[in-house]
């Protein structure tokens, strides 16, 4: 036993919510997102069991040279970033989908195109106000781009800022500048659809759909009826120390949690030097032997006290799931403050990492 703290992905479940984004999108291609090293998962492992998709999206040039160098022949999209001539060649050489988000981009892309083909994502900022071109400059970028005959094919693409609700008049008002704006060259292949919107609105799945925290099992919208995800990360640590307290009696720096009862404690061998949130307060679910526990104290960076009076039996070197199908990681999030992928994308390399098929 050479670590106390360790994380399962099963790929199989992976797989299977790739199947469900089918399901879904029967008309649309699927660009998987794989950025962030897979949302924390692993970028190549689960680049391979993705093999189905018809690209990977990335956020860095480096990623996408890393599935390159393994052998991965798919589409490959790299996100907005700063890119400048070594760069845009490099692409090129590597057949690597570029995106032009700014003048700049515009601009260093069209001249790289006349020497060597790329196929291009064209972004407009209908309203995140992130990255992307404005609508009347997206329209100017486009004329230009699509006249290139470098640009091998011109991807129109936007991104939702109500990345939790569906429903808003600002998402409304992003879909009639996107379809404003698209208007002016229809040919032009459509991307819209992130992992909440491709859930909730049909009318965005269009040539491509970016499928992202949907793949590793977690649903942005928190419940779809008919929609079932299958979480593929398990972060797990062992037991290793138990305690009783009698009522009164505190745990952890500063005292944040004391004994209402006579209680029994366990300390868990993870920490926020594993990833786990420094912030998830007293009360934050742990799943031990079938029951139930809660975080008792602060988050330590190699350790974390939890709460298991009413778990059973629980002895050292017991298992505890703190996060994975048992006990879902929006879960846990909200009890930190934060999100499901933050989590996954914080778990560090000193966490013991296994893959089942």
């Amino acid at each position: 036993m050479n670590n106390t703290a360790f994380v399962r992905v099963t790929l199989s479940a992976i797989r299977e919510n790739l199947s469900v984004v089918r399901a879904l999108c029967k008309n649309s291609r699927i660009m998987a997102t794989v950025k962030a090293n897979a949302y924390g998962h692993g970028l190549l492992e689960v680049a391979n069991a993705l093999e189905s998709s018809d690209g990977f999206a990335v956020a860095r040039l480096h990623e996408a040279l890393d599935l390159r160098r393994a052998g991965i022949e798919h589409r490959i999209l790299l996100l907005g970033t700063l890119l400048d001539e070594a760069a845009l060649a490099t692409c090129s050489r590597f057949n690597i989908d570029v995106t032009a988000h700014d003048s700049i981009s515009v601009t260093r892309i069209a001249s790289q195109a006349t020497r060597m083909p790329l196929r291009v994502w064209l972004k407009l900022d209908s309203g995140m106000h992130r990255v992307g071109l404005p609508p009347r400059a997206f329209v100017e970028a486009d004329h230009l781009l699509s006249a290139n005959t470098g640009v091998i094919e011109l991807v129109h693409m936007t991104h939702f800022s109500s990345a939790g609700d569906m429903t808003t008049d600002a998402m409304d008002r992003q879909l009639q500048c996107f379809a404003e704006c698209h208007a002016t060259n229809p040919r032009a292949h459509t991307s819209l659809a992130n992992s909440a919107a491709l859930i909730a609105r049909p009318e965005t799945r269009g040539d491509w759909v970016r499928p992202g925290i949907m793949l590793y099992g977690d649903n942005p919208l928190g419940f779809t009826e008919g929609l079932t995800l299958k979480p593929a990360m398990r972060l797990s640590a062992r037991v290793i120390a138990i305690r009783d307290l009698a009522t009164g009696e505190s745990v952890g720096y500063n005292s944040l949690w004391t004994s209402e009862r006579p209680s029994r404690i366990a300390t868990i061998g993870a920490g926020y030097a594993d990833g786990y949130p420094r912030h998830a307060g007293n009360g934050t679910p742990a799943w031990l032997n079938g029951h139930f526990g809660s975080v008792a104290g602060r988050v330590s960076m190699d350790s974390i006290g939890v709460d298991i009076t009413d778990c059973g039996p629980v002895n050292v070197g017991d298992e505890a799931v703190l996060w994975g199908p048992e006990l879902p990681a929006s879960k846990v999030a909200d009890h930190a403050s934060t999100i499901s992928y933050a989590l996954f994308t914080a778990v560090t390399q000193r966490v013991t990492r296994e893959y089942r098929a």
